[in-house]
């Protein structure tokens, strides 16, 4: 994979994108929720209210994203979708520098992100299985995840220190601009990608309509034993997770008592445990068996997350909260790599784009539930409470992966079509 060049392109890109991304995911919250002139002073309702109007797309546009994805090239989408982000966050900071930023902007750019985030990313996880061999699907993804942790380790701590030298709305300016550096390297690729026909699929067989696409690609994934499985048990976790996480920082800064360079460090040492993750997946699915090493990651992650919400407040929390994010992270990215790399390898190409936003549509749908309930919990009964019921409800969500036969799964399936 070293020696393809094509795809240390794509990989550079979501590298430098990555770290880019991990400033913002600190600064727009602490945006909201730190005191003015800084910040807006946002209630939990409003912090919870920003991140279920950022996931929202997923559940408007993921389907018929996917019938768009596999009816077009999809490295040109990818292109656009970096440029049309790098231009909404930089709306942020002129905002803020022309004093007239508020926390209906916030909404605006988080839809508009989340917006083009729904194409992006269906047409990226379509992308790689046609820009690999099928025998490098695993080892491609492993490495992105590499990309992906060494940006959670490095980047929110970059970020914290950002937050407190520039202030929080600066700081989107370098995340506005990593976005511009991977377009870039995207359109640096080389491989020449075929302009599929609108009207007829790769086997020459005609298309139908747009429902009857969308309609295929549901049946397609609830219909795959493992699949199922799978979307049910992701779903079921970022419902819970998105509990808890939709007040996460408001949790840090107002009950813990963190400051944005101390919250940036717990990120970056509790991020650890990701890249961990992506070193170790491969060859956890070598000794356990993939359909084991899914269940493996799921349930450890799962259920060493439950020490984040036991941790005092102070520097005394710093253990727990570290511990619980590697934890965490660890068993978050084992359960990815090998659950991403899986749903590849068994799809047909034809159905790829439909697979992804189907699976996306299905398991993101559900974040923008989980950031509204954990507003409205974190208001009514307190945020202490509700973090603890998102990492108790979160802690179960493994069960869905013991129906049917995916633990007995060892080795990779071959594709459908073949």
């Amino acid at each position: 994979m070293l020696r393809h060049r094509d795809f240390l392109k794509l990989w550079s890109a979501e590298t430098i994108s990555q770290f880019g991304t991990q400033i913002s995911l600190l600064a727009i919250p602490l945006i909201a929720v730190l005191a003015p002139p800084i910040g807006l002073g946002a209630t939990p309702f409003e912090v919870g209210l920003l991140g279920a109007v950022e996931f929202s797309p997923f559940i408007l546009f993921s389907l018929p994203a996917g019938a768009w994805v596999d009816r077009l090239r999809r490295r040109p989408i990818l292109i656009l979708g970096d440029l049309g982000r790098a231009i909404s966050l930089a709306s942020i900071p002129v905002a803020y520098v022309l004093n007239d930023l508020t926390i209906w902007q916030l909404y605006v750019v988080g839809f508009v992100n989340g917006t083009l985030t729904v194409f992006f990313d269906v047409a990226y996880q379509s992308y790689l299985p046609s820009l690999v061999a099928r025998d490098q699907i695993v080892e491609g993804n492993s490495r992105l995840e590499v990309s992906r942790s060494l940006a959670q380790i490095g980047g929110p701590g970059l970020g914290g220190f950002l937050i407190a030298i520039v202030t929080a709305p600066i700081a989107v300016v370098f995340d506005s601009i990593s976005f511009i550096g991977s377009a870039l390297f995207v359109f640096a690729i080389r491989k020449a990608e075929p302009t599929p026909d609108r009207d007829v699929d790769e086997h020459g067989q005609r298309r139908g309509s747009m429902r009857e696409e969308v309609t295929e690609g549901l049946r397609y994934v609830l219909g795959n034993r493992y699949l199922r499985s799978i979307a049910a048990c992701t779903a079921w976790s970022n419902l819970f997770s998105n509990m808890a996480f939709a007040i996460f920082i408001l949790y840090l800064v107002r009950l813990l008592g963190l400051t944005p360079p101390l919250i940036g460090i717990v990120f970056a040492a509790s991020n650890v445990g990701a890249l961990v993750g992506a070193i170790v997946a491969t060859p956890v699915a070598r000794r356990l068996g993939l359909g084991r090493a899914i269940f493996a990651g799921a349930s450890f992650g799962a259920l060493t997350s439950l020490l984040i919400p036991l941790a005092p407040a102070g520097l005394a929390g710093l253990p727990l909260l570290v511990v619980g994010g590697f934890g965490a992270w660890l068993g978050t990215i084992v359960y990815n790599v090998n659950q991403v790399s899986l749903r590849q390898a068994i799809t047909p190409h034809q159905m790829q784009g439909r697979m992804n936003a189907t699976m996306r549509f299905i398991v993101w749908g559900t974040i923008p539930i989980g950031e509204l309930l954990g507003g409205y919990l974190g208001s009514t009964i307190g945020v202490r409470e509700t973090i603890w019921i998102g990492f108790i409800g979160g802690a179960f969500a493994w069960l869905p992966l013991l129906i049917g036969p995916l633990l007995t799964l060892r080795e990779m399936p071959v594709p459908a079509e073949s």
